[in-house]
């Protein structure tokens, strides 16, 4: 798989993309990260690649030139126009962006499955509109917080993602890990099997894989039960009539939009 990093620093993934699983990933041939400086499209003497907002108001906004020109030159995209639309790319091109979708697992697994992705690094106040609009095809945020650039970002979603890649885990590991399920992961133990007068539970070491199963199984419902129980109630279970009904105006208003 194929990972393309637009940015204006990538210095920053010279030392996480050489180091542990992702490191062995490239050295095996099994993913390939290749970063962008969105500088090098900048205009003029300077590279410009921000500007003052339309408007007024604080902060720089990234100028639709350096970007536009990062991904048809860079990745061989072609972006058009107005006057000529273009067909959309073949792979995600995703901008890291705190108004974007949440990442999770559910989206690791689906952009796993590309052979090919996309990730812009914003900065400043923001992006021009028109880069989010004619250039992107899909926001992306890790959490509800803002970080200072887009970097991060993309760093947390390249591991995440190209850890599902055939071979680059053991095959059984990811199938078990927290959240590919809406559970999470059993507690682990190891030698010695006893540490400071603290033991490790007996089924672990009692021979029988089915009890095991089951064990860890329970503690995983235990685990997400004191932790995280949202992931074990689903979104109808918490709403009363009213919501619901909005809801469904909702829905039907998206399925109306998306067939106009």
């Amino acid at each position: 798989m194929r990972f393309d990093i637009l940015t204006l620093f990538p210095q920053m993934f010279e030392g996480p993309m050489k180091e542990s699983i992702l490191g062995r990933a490239i050295n095996q041939g099994l993913i390939e990260v290749h970063t962008h400086n969105i500088r090098d499209w900048g205009l003029g003497r300077h590279k410009q690649v921000d500007d003052y907002p339309y408007g007024g108001g604080a902060g720089m906004v990234f100028r639709p030139e350096a970007v536009f020109g990062a991904i048809e030159e860079g990745l061989g995209v072609k972006l058009g126009s107005a006057e000529e639309p273009a067909p959309p790319p073949d792979f995600p091109i995703l901008l890291m962006s705190p108004q974007g979708q949440v990442f999770d697992q559910a989206m690791a697994q689906e952009l796993a499955a590309y052979p090919r992705l996309a990730l812009v690094c914003g900065h400043y106040e923001g992006l021009d509109e028109r880069i989010v609009q004619h250039a992107i095809t899909r926001e992306v945020s890790i959490g509800d917080f803002v970080l200072t650039g887009g970097e991060l970002a993309a760093m947390v979603i390249v591991d995440a993602v190209a850890r599902l890649v055939p071979e680059v885990l053991a095959e059984e590991s990811p199938g078990e890990e927290s959240h590919t399920r809406p559970l999470l992961e059993y507690p682990h133990y190891t030698r010695p099997a006893t540490f400071r007068g603290w033991g490790v539970p007996e089924i672990l070491v009692s021979g029988h894989h089915g009890k095991v199963a089951d064990w860890r199984f329970k503690e995983a419902l235990r685990r997400t039960i004191k932790r995280r129980p949202d992931l074990l109630v689903k979104l109808e279970l918490q709403l009363d009539k009213k919501e619901r009904k909005l809801l469904e105006q909702v829905l039907g208003e998206e399925e109306s939009q998306g067939h106009s």
